[in-house]
């Protein structure tokens, strides 16, 4: 499916109606360019969990932030990663295979890893504000 966002404010209203449809073991990859609302989109899925959206941040630096809500929410940044051992080192498979759901910023980094079924999203800039999010169908 394929959504529209023209703010901020619907790209994270996205994600809080993305997160209705998550439960504990979901992967979720998030693709998209540098400055194309992925942790918008992240905002609004940890707003749905219970989880204030003003202490999500990208973990660039630190690769992996973890958000304590109804559901624990891991939220990756694989942008920094170098190689798949670096991912085992910092416990990757862990969080994937742990009792919440996982986001995951530039999987492709990580493809090996990342199980068949998770789910993958694209965002794309449209215009300054507008976005295009397109969310694929589980396997």
């Amino acid at each position: 499916m394929i959504f529209e966002s023209k703010s901020v404010k619907e790209t994270i209203q996205l994600g809080r109606n993305f997160a209705e449809k998550l439960s504990i073991g979901d992967i979720v990859c998030l693709e998209g360019d540098l400055g194309a609302g992925k942790t918008h989109f992240v905002k609004g899925v940890a707003s749905y969990f219970g989880i204030d959206q003003e202490k999500v941040n990208s973990p660039t630096f630190t690769l992996i932030n973890e958000y304590s809500g109804e559901i624990p929410l891991y939220h990756f940044d694989c942008y920094r990663l170098n190689s798949i051992q670096e991912a085992l080192e910092i416990g990757v498979e862990e969080y994937l295979y742990g009792a919440g759901v996982s986001i995951i910023e530039w999987p492709s980094k990580i493809q090996e890893l990342i199980p068949e079924e998770a789910i993958q999203i694209e965002i794309k800039h449209k215009g300054n504000s507008e976005r295009s999010i397109l969310i694929s169908d589980r396997s």
